[in-house]
C-alpha cells in the first residue's frame, strides 16, 4: 500500500472514539495549506474501534485516511505507535506532519523527528503555506513574542494548538478510508496499568467551549465549588492558574498556562487570576475573555473582552444565579 503523501495530520480521538475537535480543526488548516501548495490531504488514525471516526475524517477534508486498526493500539504506547508510523511510512514519509500540542503529540513527535531526522516545530499558533514553504509561527519568552520558523529538512513536522485551523463541514464526497496492516510486537518496554478517567468535576479543558478558571485570589478550595457549578450550568469546564495547583486547591490536570495546559475555548472566564505572562500564554488564543477580579489595574482586563470589578465572593453568585434563571426559563 502506498504511504500518506502530502500534508499529514496524526488524528487523536476522544473516549468515545470520536475525531477530537482540534483532529477536525487540522484537517481544515491541512486542506488549506495543500490546497496552496497543490498536495494531497491525508490523515492516519490508530486505534481501536475506531472505524467510524475514520470515515468522518474522510468526509471532513481528508483526500485519504489511513486507518491502523488492532486491538493492541488502543491504549497509547509512544514505541508502538512510533513503529507503526515508522513502517507505514517507508521509504517516503508526507512532507509535512502536523499534531495537536497535546499530551500525545507532545510525547510522540519528539521521537518520530529524531527517526525520521526531521524538523520540528513545537507549541505553533500559526501555521502559513507560501512559495518558499511552511512558515510555522510559535510563543517565545514565556508568551512574550512570536518566532516564525521554518524547516530545513525534507519532512517538517509541528505540534500546534487548538484555533489555528478551521474545521470543515462534512462534505458531500468523502475521501479514501485505507485500512492498515500492522505488525504489533509481542512485548513493549513499557507496561500499560490501565486507565483513569477524568471526574465530571474535571472536563476534560482541551474539549471543553468554555473554561471558567480561578486564581490565586480564590483563597482556597471551597471557591472552586462556585466554579464547578457555573461550568456545569454552562456545559464547560474548571481551570486553574498555577498557584491554587501549588496549593492543593485544584488538581493538575485543571492548570492552564507555560507549564500546564494551552487551551483555546469559545469563552474563557478568568476568576480572580491576575493575568501572568505565563498564564496568559495557555489561554490568550480564547475566544471572548471575561475577567473578574477586584483589583481594577490587574493585566488580566488588558486582555479581555468583558471584565467585572469586584469580590469574586459577590459577584460570582450572582452572576451563577442569574445565569440559572436564564436556563430555568
Amino acid at each position: 500500500m502506498a504511504a500518506p503523501q502530502g500534508i499529514c495530520v496524526l488524528a487523536e480521538v476522544t473516549e468515545e472514539n470520536n475525531p477530537t475537535s482540534l483532529t477536525l480543526e487540522l484537517l481544515g488548516l491541512a486542506k488549506r495549506l495543500a490546497s496552496a501548495s497543490g498536495r494531497k490531504t491525508t490523515a492516519v488514525l490508530l486505534g481501536s474501534g475506531v472505524s467510524a471516526a475514520a470515515q468522518e475524517l474522510a468526509g471532513r477534508g481528508a483526500d485519504e485516511v489511513f486507518l491502523a486498526e488492532d486491538a493492541g493500539l488502543a491504549a497509547y504506547d509512544p514505541e508502538i505507535y512510533a513503529g507503526v508510523l515508522a513502517k507505514l511510512w517507508e521509504p517516503q514519509p508526507p512532507s509535512v506532519i502536523l499534531s495537536g500540542h497535546t499530551a500525545m503529540g507532545q510525547d510522540l513527535l519528539p521521537r518520530l523527528a529524531f527517526s525520521l531526522e526531521a524538523g520540528l516545530v513545537t507549541d505553533c499558533v500559526g501555521v502559513e503555506a507560501d512559495a518558499s514553504g511552511i512558515t510555522f509561527t510559535k510563543p517565545i519568552y514565556g508568551g512574550n513574542g512570536l518566532a516564525t520558523q521554518k524547516t530545513t529538512t525534507p519532512v517538517a513536522m509541528a505540534t500546534v494548538r487548538a484555533r489555528v485551523g478551521d474545521a470543515l463541514p462534512q462534505g458531500e464526497t468523502a475521501g479514501e478510508v485505507k485500512a492498515v496492516e500492522v505488525d504489533i510486537p509481542a512485548q513493549s518496554r513499557l507496561e500499560h496499568k490501565g486507565k483513569e478517567l477524568l471526574s465530571d468535576r474535571e472536563c476534560p479543558l482541551e474539549e471543553a467551549p468554555v473554561v471558567i478558571s480561578g486564581g490565586r485570589g480564590m483563597g482556597g478550595g471551597e471557591g472552586f465549588e462556585l466554579l464547578r457549578e457555573l461550568a456545569s450550568l454552562l456545559g464547560g469546564g474548571v481551570g486553574a492558574s498555577r498557584p491554587p495547583v501549588d496549593s492543593g486547591w485544584a488538581p493538575t490536570t485543571c492548570q492552564v498556562g507555560i507549564t500546564g495546559k494551552v487551551v483555546a475555548p469559545d469563552i474563557y472566564i478568568a476568576v480572580a487570576i491576575s493575568g501572568s505572562t505565563q498564564h496568559l500564554s495557555g489561554m490568550g488564543e480564547s475566544g471572548k475573555i471575561v475577567a473578574i477580579n477586584k483589583d481594577p489595574e490587574a493585566y488580566i482586563f488588558k486582555v479581555s473582552d468583558y471584565g467585572a470589578v469586584g469580590d469574586w465572593k459577590q459577584v460570582l453568585p450572582a452572576f451563577t444565579a442569574a445565569l440559572r434563571e436564564l436556563v430555568s426559563e
